[in-house]
């Protein structure tokens, strides 16, 4: 296992779009909104915080999405369209482990990408740090795994590589409309909001961890159902071949 995720981690590493956007991406996004000055201001929209203090929980969701919407299906579409996953199927290491390897890779990449954009976020805008480490870090794992375990339902379904990433790209778009990336939400309608805080990667929880409160517990229960019922369809309708 630890073999397959060295090599599957290399082979993520030997794709630099791929590493820019999962990586480092949502670090140069905080860098370019927070050079505008208004940004760094102050705002009563905020509750008297800054625009860059309420949009690192977005920042968040984008990296998580990104690896688990748009890397995960299409790579695991591309094995099973190419015949490894067929040529796995005839060695003693089942082909599931290579499904296991494409979610560790995606949390270690995860894991990056934020621990970069919580460097960047003190000791360049002075954000404080996650109040609430222990919930942030669950509704972070939690996000990951429901947004990966989707990214494999969509690798499932589509019949070809091609469909996987148009399939998984409708999926990201609505991830990332209700987790305020195309529009902040402060200005989105407040029933919005609250569709976004209960769909994965959970928003909301992300939010109220790094603001200061624990996540409410509803929203990591919806996380880990998402995962648990999509990660059991995909299991049971994956096609190796």
């Amino acid at each position: 296992m630890t073999k397959i995720i060295a090599i599957e981690w290399k082979l993520f590493l030997r794709e630099p779009s791929m590493v820019v956007f999962a990586i480092f991406f949502p670090t140069v996004l905080l860098l370019v909104l927070g050079a505008i000055p208004a940004l760094r201001t102050p705002d009563p929209e905020f509750g008297n915080l800054r625009f860059v203090d309420a949009y690192v929980s977005t920042l968040v969701v984008i990296a998580l999405a990104f690896l688990g919407l748009n890397k995960l299906p299409t790579t695991v579409a591309t094995y099973r369209e190419k015949g490894v996953l067929r040529r796995f199927s005839t060695t003693p290491v089942h082909p599931g482990l290579l499904l296991v390897a494409q979610v560790a890779v995606n949390l270690i990449a995860g894991a990056l990408s934020i621990a970069l954009l919580m460097v960047v976020c003190k000791a360049v805008f002075d954000v404080d740090l996650p109040h609430h480490p222990l919930g942030f870090f669950a509704a972070c794992l939690l996000g990951m795994l429901s947004l990966s375990a989707l990214g494999l339902l969509v690798a499932a379904w589509a019949p070809t590589a091609r469909s996987a990433g148009g399939w998984a790209t409708v999926v990201f778009m609505l991830v990332m409309f209700f987790g305020g990336a195309y529009l902040p939400r402060f200005l989105m309608p407040d029933f919005l909001n609250r569709i976004g805080d209960h769909l994965p990667p959970g928003v909301g929880a992300l939010q109220d961890a790094w603001l200061g409160t624990a996540p409410s517990l509803l929203h990591l229960g919806i996380l880990a159902l998402t995962t648990l019922v999509a990660g059991t369809v995909a299991a049971k309708s994956f096609r190796w071949e």
